[in-house]
This record gives structure tokens, sequence and C-alpha cells, in this order.
């Protein structure tokens, strides 16, 4: 009886990164990946662009990435509406926000 040989492993090389995104959900019409962004680099120029509603910004960046340029830009339209005055509301509910609730009592 002898022992198992053991199964020699060939070394693993880097793993490869996965792209980041360049298609984002739109701020205003909520659909997924509508909002795309390009970057001219040589004119230091970056555009964002939603397929559906057509609206579009215009920044010129200082980071590098797609993904850097839709937070600035969802930071941006965040700022804007609080400079506004009109915090924005939440899903609308059945209930009314001071009702109390009435889980019963100990009378009945």
């Amino acid at each position: 009886m002898g022992k198992r040989k053991k199964s020699t492993r060939k070394p693993q090389g880097p793993k490869k990164r996965e792209p980041l995104e360049t298609a984002f959900t739109c701020l205003f019409c909520h659909h997924d990946k509508s909002v795309t962004v390009r970057m001219d680099r040589k004119e230091g120029i970056a555009q964002l662009f939603c397929k559906l509603t057509k609206s579009n910004d215009q920044s010129i960046p200082d980071l590098t990435e797609p993904i850097d340029i839709y937070s600035e830009w969802i930071d941006a339209a965040d700022a804007a509406e609080r400079q506004a005055g009109a915090p924005r509301q939440a899903a609308s509910s059945s209930r009314t926000a001071n009702a109390p609730i009435n889980y019963g009592s100990d009378d009945e």
C-alpha cells in the first residue's frame, strides 16, 4: 500500500479585473442602463446622455472613469435639490405621517 500522489497545480496568473460600467440608471426616468457617459480625454469634457428622456449634462472631469462622472452628476443633482428647498418625497403610502398606530388595547 502506498500513498496517493498529490496533484500538482500550475501557478495561476493574475486575476482579470472586470471592466467598470459605462451605462447607468437615469435620475429622472429611473430606467436601468439608459444613461451613457462619453468622455473626450483630449478636450477634457465628459457628457452624460439619457437615451429615453434625451436629457444630457456636460462637465469638465477631474476624475478618470465614467462611474466617477456619474457620481458627480448625482451629487450635483442632490445639491441643487437641497438649494431649491424641496426635500425629496418618499414613496407614497396609505398611512398618514402623524396618525397613531392602534394595536388594540387590553380593555377589549
